[in-house]
């Protein structure tokens, strides 16, 4: 079966696909499925409310079912930020290097014990009908002092579980423990209802 992703990254359209795919869905971006979506702004305070509308406007335009998701990283001695700005944190929409570097910067005089973070994925499916749900998975690390590996997107190279920052993680290693690997176990969990 079909489902429409409402992203053009293509490394979460690969995430996707890898958790997804033993339940015989294929995942496509809209440029595979041959149509163009509509780019939807992220007007809600919360991963959950900016995923379903992007999911939601995501199925309407393209007939499809569609899983959007919306994420980011919440750091808690700034109070939750960047949160639902993650990806335009430094003001330019997905400018990875400029993010980071802000980041760096509103930690520099945090400790290490206080770099405490958490990467949030909501990942929401809607279907033609109107049938909906939402999941959430969440990643706890701390944030580094500096980037490290050259795997993976956003804020991975400041991300560190363990010794090892997310962008010195394999493909692989990555889904086994990530936020969005979370959501979508769980998304993979509750999908089978919707199949019926």
């Amino acid at each position: 079966m079909d489902f429409l992703i409402a992203t053009h990254n293509m490394k979460k359209r690969a995430e996707l696909q890898r958790i997804l795919s033993p339940l015989g869905v294929n995942v496509l971006t809209a440029d595979e499925a041959g149509i163009v979506l509509t780019d939807v702004e992220e007007t809600g305070t919360t991963f959950e409310e900016n995923a379903f509308l992007k999911a939601d406007s995501g199925c309407r335009e393209s007939g499809m079912p569609c899983i959007a998701d919306d994420s980011g990283l919440s750091v808690d001695a700034l109070g939750g930020e960047p949160g639902v700005y993650s990806a335009r944190y430094a003001g330019e929409h997905g400018n990875d290097d400029k993010n980071n570097r802000k980041l760096l910067e509103k930690l520099r005089d945090v400790p290490p014990e206080k770099r405490t973070a958490s990467f949030v994925s909501a990942v929401c499916c809607v279907f033609p009908d109107g049938r909906h749900f939402t999941v959430r998975g969440e990643c706890h690390g701390v944030i580094g002092y500096e980037k490290r590996g050259e795997g993976g997107f956003g804020y991975d190279p400041l991300f560190y579980v363990g010794d090892r920052s997310f962008a010195e993680f394999s493909p692989e290693e990555k889904d086994s423990v990530s936020h969005r690997g979370n959501a979508l176990r769980k998304l993979a969990k509750e999908l089978p209802e919707y199949l019926k």
